[in-house]
């Protein structure tokens, strides 16, 4: 009999078994009455009778006036990009890919019980539009369920706030001219933060590297190392402290909203797929040097295609691995 213990994740949400199966058992769904900043308590469900209504540092529609889900009688709700199933809110502890947006999450979300299906409870209750969002308050956003097409060749297009690639859920600028667009998380930022890992209030800088005065000192942007994940980035948004010395991108502050930061996880790294692809290359034409070298009254013919065969499993083993 397997033991339960040793079971691994299932599916691209990172969602055990053994926490699906939790969801599964649970009699009734219920979701939380509580605003985002208030939802604290881990690893369990908290009892509620209706939805939360997702305040984005600007959301013009009244909380009744959310045209992506329906409130069922029950507490769940069912989602434009689900209708199959209703979706309960739970908090569990486990680390999760957002089946909106394609980032990751914990604690706080939306869950199917039928399949693995699962929203971060910001992706699953955003208005349908941003007026004035303090990133982009020019322009009106819109609420996407589809990325950006990507065309063969081209690179996924990027969050303005971010910079990471987005893949899912989006608000973009309705203005066709303007290729302004951001994450749901990134939306639920604001231009002025308390950071938890800070003690001073932190203030987002200008966009772009060009700063001049104020709280960016005049400094390139790009050459400012974030005081989270002890990096720089050329692109995305800084925050900055006006009393000292510190920065934080903006990538490494969604973590106060996904649910990362409260949680201590840390977000997977994903590998660097040519650096992978040059190592792998490189063992292959070395085992293969060697075996010629070895090799010399075997046979060239031979020594090539055992040398290859070997590099292939060698590198069939690393990626299972």
């Amino acid at each position: 009999m397997m033991n339960r213990t040793s079971i691994k994740p299932l599916g691209r949400s990172g969602t055990s078994l053994v926490a699906m199966k939790r969801l599964n058992n649970t009699s009734s769904f219920s979701l939380a009455q509580a605003p985002v900043s208030a939802a604290k308590t881990k690893g369990g469900n908290q009892p509620s009778s209706t939805p939360t209504y997702i305040e984005f540092p600007t959301s013009p529609q009244p909380p009744d006036d959310h045209t992506g889900y329906h409130a069922n009688h029950n507490g769940t709700i069912v989602h434009h990009t689900h209708s199959k199933h209703p979706l309960a809110e739970i908090t569990l502890s486990e680390l999760f890919t957002c089946s909106g947006c394609k980032e990751f999450g914990t604690g706080r979300r939306y869950a199917c019980q039928d399949c693995d299906y699962q929203l971060h409870h910001f992706c699953a209750l955003s208005p349908p539009s941003l007026k004035a969002h303090p990133f982009h308050g020019q322009h009106q956003l819109v609420f996407h369920a589809k990325p950006k097409q990507v065309k063969a060749g081209i690179a996924w297009s990027r969050c303005d706030v971010c910079c990471k690639s987005t893949k899912g859920f989006t608000f973009r600028c309705r203005v066709n001219s303007c290729n302004f667009q951001m994450h749901p998380c990134c939306a639920m930022l604001s231009t002025e933060i308390k950071f938890p890992n800070h003690p001073h209030q932190l203030k987002v800088l200008p966009p772009g590297n060009a700063l001049l005065g104020g709280a960016g000192g005049g400094h390139d942007q790009s050459g400012m190392v974030c005081g989270e994940c002890n990096k720089k980035r050329s692109s995305g948004r800084v925050y900055s402290c006006k009393v000292c010395d510190y920065h934080l991108h903006a990538l490494c502050a969604k973590s106060m909203i996904n649910g990362l930061q409260e949680y201590g996880i840390k977000p997977p790294e994903k590998p660097n797929m040519l650096g992978t692809a040059a190592r792998l290359a490189s063992q292959v034409v070395i085992e293969f040097i060697g075996g010629l070298i070895e090799g010399f009254g075997e046979g060239v013919g031979e020594v090539l295609i055992q040398n290859i065969g070997r590099g292939r499993r060698s590198s069939n083993r690393r990626r299972i691995a």
